[in-house]
């Protein structure tokens, strides 16, 4: 099977079964792995989940991990280009010879699974293929970030050496509940006996839910409000820095991406890298050095220019209103054009009022994703209007992405946000053929 053969076969799946949640709660996810010789089982594990955040925080423990010399595997999503970012081993994604060539060897075993318990999902057999390659590979640790909600995630399979969690807020409540108290259940069943959790939620009852879990699991709990403090922190152009003191150490912090919520997703990732193995643990020098080299492609990420662009993806209330928050802290008052696409399933009043200023302007656009429908652009535009926005309508990506840049001028700034699927398709527009991921050290 050739990888164009297989990603047409994982893409038709998604249909069957949008849900990273199975239909059997963990016993199809179970099967297929034990199926395939529980390559999840091989290697040590941090388990990363919350609302909002937790791609980053992953990204940044896995950052400081490859300081310290050691092979690490990366499990993020969703991909904005391939379906191979989602299994990386030192930052770079896996080969599409080698992703068609697990896949080709999984097949036998998706029957086998599918015969009792129904074909596996899109992202079941995605993660599947990410666990074997990490095993086959032999790394000393992975990072793996939750898919959605926690508890019946398919990830929650792994036995980890340290779990995060990094935020609570309104998002998928149709599966995971509609309070903050019920997704913060979900979340925090990740939880395992005598594993560290490192917790960033400091909103009630959605902290207290997390406290009351861990007690009861036996999993030591270490939240952020309590271990680490911040202070000294300076905005720069394209980075920022701050000085954190935690328990156990002092850190001087460069961090490469903008935004009051990366700094509290570094304080996460710092405080789960702390409760490692001393084994595994990297030190100060390494975690400040890894910090500094983190890239998220697509997340707070600005591009120099004329004007310049801005890429984060913000498909929830919390997401939005963080990006509005880092914005503000960043530009100040100055006045942005944001091209913005939601998904049909999201609060699309929530994300929109979020950026709802008098000087900001609307190109609402849409996307074309198999699967996931958008939002109308002129259902957002009947948003706008009640809001009081500037906005206009542009159903294709690109050629709003151009009347924004034309909007805003040669010294405006412009946002792309909403969707993974808008980012996804304009950031290479402005970047061209540069690559998404590279090998640094």
């Amino acid at each position: 099977m050739r990888f164009e053969e297989a990603e047409r076969y994982l893409l038709a799946s998604i249909g069957e079964n949008q849900s990273p949640r199975t239909n059997f709660g963990l016993e199809r996810m179970t099967a297929l792995l034990d199926a395939l010789g529980d390559p999840h089982l091989r290697y040590p594990v941090v388990h990363v989940a919350g609302t909002s955040g937790k791609g980053s925080t992953a990204t940044m423990i896995e950052r400081a991990l490859r300081r310290r010399s050691l092979r690490v595997g990366l499990h993020v999503k969703p991909h904005l280009q391939s379906m191979t970012e989602r299994a990386r081993i030192g930052g770079v994604p896996i080969s599409h010879e080698r992703f068609a060539d697990l896949f080709t060897e999984m097949l036998p075993a998706i029957d086998r699974v599918a015969g009792r318990y129904g074909a596996p999902s899109y992202y079941e057999m995605l993660l599947a293929l990410t666990f074997l390659y990490f095993a086959r590979s032999e790394v000393d640790i992975a990072v793996i970030e939750v898919g959605l909600g926690g508890r019946l995630d398919g990830t929650n399979v792994v036995s980890p050496i340290v779990c995060a969690i990094t935020s609570i807020g309104y998002d998928h409540q149709e599966i995971l509940g509609d309070t903050l108290e019920a997704i913060a259940a979900e979340k925090a069943g990740i939880a395992k006996p005598g594993v560290p959790l490192v917790s960033a939620v400091g909103e009630e009852p959605a902290r207290a839910t997390i406290a009351r879990i861990c007690a009861r699991v036996g999993a030591p709990l270490i939240e952020s409000a309590t271990h680490a403090r911040v202070d000294e922190i300076e905005v720069e152009e394209f980075a920022q820095r701050f000085a954190l003191r935690t328990t156990a150490e002092r850190y001087r912090i460069r961090l490469p991406v903008l935004g009051g919520f990366q700094r509290t997703n570094a304080v996460t990732a710092v405080l789960a890298l702390e409760a490692l193995p001393s084994a595994l643990r990297p030190n100060r020098e390494e975690i400040e050095a890894g910090l500094a080299e983190v890239r998220i492609p697509g997340r707070m990420e600005l591009i120099p220019g004329a004007p310049s662009v801005l890429f984060d993806i913000a498909h929830n209330e919390q997401k939005a209103r963080s990006l509005a928050d880092a914005l503000r802290e960043r530009f100040g008052e100055r006045p942005q054009t944001l091209v913005i696409g939601i998904g049909e399933s999201k609060d699309a009043r929530a994300i929109l009022a979020a950026f709802a200023r008098p000087r900001n302007h609307f190109v609402l656009t849409s996307f074309d994703a198999d699967g996931r429908p958008a939002r109308p652009p002129e259902y957002l535009a009947h948003i706008a209007e009640e809001l009081g926005v500037a906005h206009e309508c542009c159903a294709d990506p690109g050629a709003a992405f151009a009347r924004a840049c034309a909007r805003a001028g040669p010294s405006g700034i412009v946002v792309v946000t909403g969707s993974t699927f808008v980012v996804a398709a304009l950031r290479p527009e402005l970047l061209g053929t540069q690559p998404i991921f590279t090998s640094i050290g």
